[in-house]
């Protein structure tokens, strides 16, 4: 199984970014979980980031017929980018939205998820861990053939 794992604007500067929300893991910290998780449980990981709508479009597209599942955490294009929900809902491939905070308890604007109009699930509030229970849910649902 190959995942696409995509994160979006200032995700890359974790550790440093309100860690009162975030955490205190590091961008590179956050890479080496999930590639250590993924070599565990047999798959093939691609992680991307970057603060560019436009490259972040791309990137999904680039995932058709090249992956089995994306894990995307749009950050702050969360609540305003429909281009990366039609990308989304483009490439027809399971995806699943994950926020490392607990997006429903902070400010309003935080509430409107436009790219989960096309994810097969959400995650939030489990810090950088969500990104590998998202993969193991792909992985899950995969191996049972229901996505």
């Amino acid at each position: 199984m190959k995942i696409l794992v995509i994160n979006g604007p200032n995700i890359n500067m974790l550790g440093i970014r309100e860690p009162e929300h975030y955490g205190k893991e590091t961008y590179s910290d956050l890479i080496k979980k999930i590639q250590n998780h993924c070599k565990n449980k047999n798959v093939d990981v691609e992680i991307y980031q970057s603060n560019h709508e436009g490259d972040l479009v791309d990137e999904i597209q680039s995932a058709y017929n090249n992956a089995d599942g994306i894990v995307i955490n749009p950050g702050a294009y969360t609540h305003t980018s429909i281009a990366i929900l039609d990308a989304v809902k483009s490439v027809s491939i399971p995806t699943v939205e994950v926020h490392i905070s607990k997006v429903e308890e902070r400010e309003d604007f935080r509430q409107v998820s436009y790219v989960r109009l096309a994810c097969v699930k959400t995650i939030t509030g489990h810090g950088t861990d969500g990104y590998l229970e998202a993969i193991d849910y792909l992985l899950d649902k995969k191996n049972d053939s229901k996505i």
